[in-house]
């Protein structure tokens, strides 16, 4: 786990849950690689870490990556952080997220969206800012009433990953259970969604890995510039100073 991923996910156990809730949590993808949200989930919660293997961090091992041994509607959060990217069909794996949760109950997820290709075994998928929205879509085909309370993109720092953060409350009847949002406590974030608008908020078209990469070559085409002006008048003055010699 990336280090802007446990941030992340502080962020969204403080904004939703705060210091003292004794719910039940469960992570999907909760094996312990360089960190788990497991540390900065609620002191009093009782926290399940499931994963499709064994390791540090894991209480249940899956046997099939797309059915979670929970009783529907006996979970209050379900979070999956750095883990959806490597589901073949992460859109099963989201409506099984759902059907676990308890009717208010929460699911957050932190996603890529962009980065580099790391197969754990597989890596299928980069999310965008849509992609919440679609996911609801998805659900409610499958006749449940979920709503998309928020999401956004994280700015790079110190690594190569953007991340797609998304909360929804399992059923719209409890929308008005969370009035407070992550992202008016984050100091900068990319093409924000919040339930009851429509406005993609702080919209940006391209990527920040392209950003990146057209301000390089911006910078080095200056450079480029800079460099034939300085040979020319270099070639100016050598050609003036021959003739004055002659």
């Amino acid at each position: 786990m990336h280090p802007t991923a446990m941030q992340n996910g502080q962020l969204f156990f403080d904004t939703y849950l705060g210091k003292n809730s004794n719910c039940v949590v469960v992570e999907i993808g909760a094996q312990n690689v360089n960190g788990s949200l497991r540390e900065v989930a609620p002191p009093g919660a009782r926290y399940i870490g499931v994963d499709f293997v064994v390791g540090k961090g894991v209480d249940v091992v899956l046997t099939d990556p797309y059915c979670l041994p929970f009783e529907s509607e006996s979970v209050d959060v379900v979070v999956s952080s750095s883990c959806l990217e490597h589901s073949e069909m992460f859109w099963l794996s989201f409506t099984e997220c759902l059907r676990i949760l308890k009717p208010d109950g929460l699911l957050f997820i932190n996603v890529p969206s962009n980065g580099a290709f790391h197969r754990y075994p597989v890596d299928c998928w980069r999310f965008y800012p849509d992609a919440g929205s679609a996911l609801v879509t998805w659900a409610k085909r499958q006749g449940m009433n979920p709503v998309l309370l928020e999401s956004f993109i994280t700015p790079q720092h110190q690594d190569v990953w953007n991340d797609f953060l998304a909360v929804f409350v399992k059923d719209e009847r409890f929308l008005h259970q969370y009035p407070n949002r992550m992202i008016k406590a984050v100091e900068k974030f990319e093409n924000g969604k919040v339930s009851g608008s429509d406005q993609i908020y702080s919209f940006t078209q391209f990527p920040e890995d392209i950003r990146r990469l057209n301000d390089a070559v911006q910078r080095l085409a200056a450079m480029e510039g800079r460099e034939a002006v300085v040979n020319d008048v270099l070639e100016k003055l050598l050609t003036f100073t021959k003739g004055q010699a002659s």
